[in-house]
């Protein structure tokens, strides 16, 4: 049974989880996740979804655990001439995802940091300059706003993410591939949660 958000709750033998699909952009995904913490007093926050790759090194179907964010169209830098995505309660322009639950994923996989915004990039260009200015290995359009929403509250999250769309794939790759991708994704999150 779902709630007016769309909230479904699903027990397994070592806890209760409660599952929205938050939809895209940063507002959603903030809503979202406020809605979780506040509702049900969640004890941490589980994000899986797809992300675009911004170095060659990523594939469609590779899944990644995000350990820092950059969340790179926050910029006031006309007003306090600090660089864009700096947040000033952080060291610096990369958010760091708490190691709790980053280290529960296995070691295989990649650890990547995210550049996120509201914006879906499918421009390889763009994609590079986001490699290059930020650090980022992918690309996304929530992680921001779920990481900043459980630091908020002090609640931790583990931000698991699978590239739909390559460095140069663009739309059309993410398109023929979303599908896919987030069904490994999810696979692997499932995972995750049966080992805690």
């Amino acid at each position: 049974m779902k709630d007016k958000m769309g909230v479904t709750l699903y027990q397994t033998k070592n806890c209760q989880l409660y599952a929205v699909r938050c939809g895209a952009g940063e507002i959603y995904a903030a809503a979202a996740t406020q809605y979780l913490i506040d509702k049900y007093k969640v004890a941490a926050v589980l994000n899986y979804g797809v992300v675009g790759g911004c170095t060659d090194a990523l594939h469609p179907g590779e899944i990644c655990v995000v350990v820092k964010v950059a969340h790179y169209q926050y910029d006031l830098f006309a007003v306090d001439n600090v660089p864009a995505g700096r947040y000033l309660e952080y060291p610096d322009r990369l958010l760091p995802v708490s190691t709790a639950f980053t280290d529960l994923a296995s070691p295989e996989l990649h650890r990547v940091v995210c550049a996120s915004g509201d914006k879906f990039v499918g421009d390889a260009a763009e994609k590079l300059w986001l490699h290059n200015e930020f650090g980022a290995d992918i690309c996304d359009m929530e992680s921001a706003a779920i990481l900043l929403t459980c630091d908020r509250n002090r609640v931790p999250c583990l931000i698991i993410k699978a590239v739909a769309d390559s460095l140069s794939g663009g739309a059309a790759e993410y398109w023929r591939e979303k599908n896919q991708t987030a069904k490994s994704c999810l696979d692997y999150a499932v995972e995750v949660i049966d080992g805690l």
